[in-house]
């Protein structure tokens, strides 16, 4: 290998503190935003990145109320369950598609790949939730993104990247494909199986327009609805439904949401970060 060049090592370290920089810079503004007071933020211009004298008033209200908490038993319901089943029928369509002998296989995978050319507008989508019955239901959230063409493809890949040979030694055991499955791919799959399950999860966790478009009730709404109505919306807290007489800044509030909004999706991103390359760049080299 070739000595690193001192000028690419240096472009590359500014390079990489910039982009630091541009996406560390907002979210710790928003995490001081709401551990500050009202006092503060009103002698600050609305916006504190490190709070003189921090509180956790902003979170203590939001999750005091109904209403924030709701939408995120609905936000965990919908991507836990979401992601279970669109996992399950993820990996079944792209096993089937591995394997050489599967019925109609190749018309199959030519329907999955067409998906990513020609793709349904929003009224074919709601006309088929509608007749469906799945109007105003939890369904309704889960069913429009259950599978995903680019997460098929990438799983298929890695599943045609495993030995032959396993499987006809499983076969001559007297294994069926469903025992191969689930004893042999499958265990060799943690790597794309990790990454795919977290992209299902970040898209089912930051999906908000399927419950506008879906969802009347607002006891069904998720977490990104209350938070695009509260943030981008404008709309204002209400110090009865969250249970409180006097409420902190709006913009606290609002911050101490979108915190709530995004932690989960990073607490869990360190245990699967270490399957990312391997399981991306199986699939992508494959496919």
């Amino acid at each position: 290998m070739e000595q690193p060049n001192p000028a690419a090592q240096t472009l590359k370290f500014i390079v990489i503190v910039a982009m630091i920089v541009a996406v560390g810079y907002p979210f710790l503004l928003a995490i001081g935003t709401s551990l500050s007071s009202k006092a503060e933020l009103a002698a600050n211009g609305g916006y504190v990145l490190f709070p003189s004298h921090p509180t956790l008033e902003a979170y203590r209200v939001v999750l005091s109320g109904g209403v924030i908490t709701r939408a995120a038993v609905v936000s965990i319901g919908v991507t836990v369950i979401g992601t279970a089943l669109s996992l399950l029928c993820t990996i079944a369509l792209a096993y089937g598609l591995s394997r050489p002998r599967t019925f109609a296989g190749k018309p199959l995978l030519l329907i999955v790949v067409g998906t990513f050319l020609f793709t349904p507008g929003i009224i074919p989508n709601y006309l088929v939730v509608q007749e469906l019955g799945l109007l105003d239901t939890y369904g309704a959230m889960i069913a429009p993104i259950l599978l995903n063409a680019f997460n098929i493809i990438v799983v298929r890949a890695f599943f045609q990247g495993i030995p032959d040979e396993l499987h006809e030694a499983a076969r001559l055991d007297g294994a069926g494909e469903l025992t191969i499955l689930c004893r042999i791919v499958l265990p060799l799959s943690k790597a794309v199986i990790a990454v795919v399950g977290m992209f299902y999860a970040v898209t089912y966790w930051n999906s908000f327009f399927n419950a506008m478009l879906y969802i009347n009730d607002p006891d069904k709404l998720p977490l990104q609805v209350v938070l695009r109505s509260y943030v981008l919306q404008g709309d204002t807290f209400n110090a009865k439904a969250l249970g409180v007489s006097v409420l902190p800044a709006s913009t606290a509030l609002s911050m101490a949401v979108l915190i709530l909004a995004v932690l989960p999706i990073i607490a869990v991103y360190p245990f699967l970060q270490k399957y990312f390359v391997k399981g991306v760049l199986t699939g992508a080299i494959k496919a």
